[in-house]
């Protein structure tokens, strides 16, 4: 369903394209930015311990990327990774990015058009991220780039909720659950579905085609041939994703005739479920373990993270 105001009849003024050149950033994570920026001003952390929690926020590791692909720190060499990303960025840009996220209360935001508060976002998004790393490893295939397009298999959701923020903040989208979730009526409303807007962000972001092709097909994996492996992998890891963080709720498993195309099985799928959830649990356990002094506070109902 798409709740609108009946008042106005909505047409859509805007192309996917310029959607996605409108959006600046991502928003970030209310729960890591505090561990990320305490790890940071601490100078004993090892670069590695900042990788790894670079790794835990879509925004930050977007930009990450972004800028490690940007043509000032590529020279020409693509770059796949967070790790490869934060060493060609240095140290001093990683802080700088982040102490810009912290002090920002406009990046870390719920998505009103979806009715996802921020934490709901980070959840998804992370357990999609360790889903897909280890479908990566059972099926073979780079976890390197499985972990980073489940990380940012939504970023299209937040492209269309910024607009609709500042254009239509009246516009819902009510998922229907997988496989389609609310694609079908994002495609009716603005004549492109999220996933479609997630891939043109990340091309304009200058992101790899291997990173952007299966965020585009991850509702329909069987379209892109090139790329199938990895827009199934994304397509299962989602299922995966919400088993996860939704245990008590039936999920409709992914086709049978896709499992048989990458060789999975029914008795691996639940083994895999049982692997994300404890990585899922053990990554909770690390944010809960950080600095007291800095907190999350929302003032005017914005979520803003300060440093007492």
């Amino acid at each position: 369903m798409v709740q609108l105001n009946t008042a106005s009849p909505f047409t859509p003024t805007i192309t996917l394209e310029e959607m996605v050149r409108e959006l600046e950033h991502l928003p970030s994570a209310p729960r890591v930015l505090p561990r990320l920026k305490q790890l940071l001003c601490d100078g004993n952390t090892a670069m590695d311990e900042v990788v790894e929690m670079v790794r835990l926020d879509p925004g930050i590791a977007a930009r990450v990327l972004q800028f490690g692909n940007s043509a000032h720190f590529s020279q020409g060499l693509r770059c796949y990774t967070v790790e490869e990303a934060v060493n060609r960025v240095g140290y001093d840009q990683i802080y700088g990015l982040v102490s810009t996220a912290v002090a920002s209360q406009v990046l870390v935001r719920p998505l009103a058009a979806y009715n996802l508060e921020a934490d709901a976002l980070w959840e998804q998004s992370i357990a999609c991220a360790l889903a897909a790393e280890s479908l990566a490893a059972q099926l073979g295939t780079d976890r390197n780039i499985a972990y980073t397009i489940g990380l940012l298999h939504s970023i299209g959701m937040v492209a269309i909720d910024d607009w609709a923020s500042r254009n239509h903040p009246e516009l819902r989208f009510v998922s229907k659950g997988l496989p389609l979730e609310s694609c079908e009526q994002e495609r009716s409303v603005l004549g492109f579905h999220q996933a479609e807007a997630g891939a043109g962000l990340l091309r304009v972001w200058e992101f790899p085609q291997v990173m952007f092709e299966p965020v585009r097909w991850q509702y329909l994996p069987n379209g892109t041939a090139a790329h199938f492996k990895l827009a199934a992998l994304l397509h299962t890891a989602k299922w995966l994703r919400n088993t996860v963080l939704h245990p008590a709720a039936s999920q409709p498993r992914p086709h049978s005739t896709l499992l048989a195309r990458l060789q999975l099985t029914n008795s691996q799928l639940d083994r895999l479920v049982a692997e994300v959830g404890t990585k899922f649990k053990q990554i909770n356990v690390q944010l809960e373990d950080r600095d007291p002094t800095i907190s999350v506070r929302f003032p005017g109902g914005e979520r803003q993270i300060v440093q007492r």
